[in-house]
């Protein structure tokens, strides 16, 4: 990987006001790098989603810490990690199949993970159960090279 321009670290509390507070941090970070309105949709979504699954899933009806870390790389290569210190997941590969919830009675439709596939070039996923979950979110920006033809 190229060389890291830039970074940054917040905590948070696994509160739902938090996630747009998350959304907010992304798009400071994401503008100099001048994206473009679809790059930052798309990230913002991924991040979004992200949070979304600590909120819900990893502290369930309790309040934890969510962890985002951004980072810029000279080539704009993005790696945005989302990481909690709550329940854990059992089974990764179950969890990021569609329609797949911890939470049927509720109103999820079990879509986080593939959304965040999505809008990624590269999602991975660790976890722990009863220690936390990592998301890594990578994303080459390529808004430079569409302004530069």
């Amino acid at each position: 990987m190229k060389k890291l321009t830039n970074e940054i670290k917040c905590t948070f509390l696994s509160k739902s006001e938090n996630e747009a507070l998350a959304r907010s941090i992304i798009s400071g970070f994401l503008l100099p790098l001048d994206p473009d309105v679809e790059e930052l949709a798309d990230i913002r979504c991924a991040v979004s989603e992200a949070v979304t699954n600590c909120i819900v899933h990893a502290y369930r009806e309790k309040v934890g810490t969510i962890t985002l870390i951004a980072r810029c790389y000279e080539d704009k290569t993005l790696r945005i990690i989302v990481a909690d210190k709550g329940c854990g997941i059992e089974d990764v590969a179950k969890a990021r199949a569609p329609l797949f919830t911890t939470c049927p009675d509720e109103d999820r439709c079990g879509m986080g993970f593939s959304i965040m596939e999505s809008f990624s070039d590269r999602l991975s996923v660790y976890s722990k159960p009863r220690k936390g979950t990592r998301v890594t979110l990578t994303r080459k920006l390529s808004s430079s090279e569409k302004k530069d033809t």
